[in-house]
């Protein structure tokens, strides 16, 4: 018997009613885990993750950048396809397990060498780590390598399907390599790319305007010769004792 679990956009917070939803993480129709991110959420305050409550095979009811209500129903999760998700998800394990041991294998054969010629990558990853994009990140990771000037394709993600997070890439600064040295060393363009403020930005630059425009950002310092009144105070000032 087919259910269906409603997702439903929680509150970011108190005196906000309405959020836009950054992205999703996941396709129309694909089978998600319990606790899984599937999306990005923007509010005036914060940027929150949107996880998934149970496993199944997960329909979207909004678009990406559409502006929905706290409480709306934006996706639904037919639990009943658990079955079929376990089973895909036990054969992926064991072909990954085995790539793993061939893997880990062929690594201890060449560990002597490799330990005599000193470090050969300045930035280690963890074993089960995954090549993943910007838009595969979670928002702290976003800003940090935004921030570093960090190529999103350096990083290997170690959370779920590859994901990016924080630690990741603090791992990857403690590795050794400097944002300078990133910078310099980095072969990529400096094409324009033109991005959809996310909600926060947008109210900090409305509140950064209107305080602009409603308040003075300057002192003004003007030079007087007081020379004839302080000579008339010292004149009179004994009549006024």
């Amino acid at each position: 018997m087919s259910k269906e679990l409603e997702i439903k956009v929680p509150s970011p917070g108190e005196s906000i009613s309405e959020v836009r939803i950054a992205q999703w993480l996941v396709g129309n129709g694909d089978v998600v885990e319990k606790d899984q991110v599937i999306a990005e959420i923007d509010s005036d305050k914060a940027t929150l993750e949107l996880t998934a409550e149970d496993e199944g095979k997960i329909t979207l009811l909004a678009e990406a950048d559409a502006t929905v209500n706290v409480g709306d129903v934006v996706a639904r999760i037919d639990t009943s396809v658990k079955a079929e998700k376990s089973a895909s998800a036990k054969a992926t394990a064991d072909k990954k397990a085995e790539k793993e041991k061939s893997s880990n294998g062929a690594a201890s054969g060449q560990r002597s060498a490799v330990s005599g010629e000193g470090s050969a990558s300045r930035n280690p990853q963890p074993a089960n780590a995954q090549p993943a994009t910007a838009s595969h990140a979670t928002p702290v990771a976003k800003a940090v390598m935004t921030e570093k000037g960090i190529p999103a394709d350096k990083v290997h993600g170690s959370g779920p399907n590859g994901r990016i997070t924080k630690s990741d890439v603090e791992a990857y600064i403690a590795g050794g390599v400097s944002a300078p040295q990133l910078m310099n060393g980095w072969g990529g363009s400096r094409e324009a790319h033109r991005a959809k403020l996310s909600t926060l930005r947008k109210k900090v630059a409305e509140r950064l305007v209107s305080v602009k425009n409603q308040t003075a950002m300057l002192t003004t310092f003007n030079e007087v010769d007081m020379s004839a009144v302080m000579a008339l105070r010292d004149k009179y000032k004994d009549k006024f004792k």
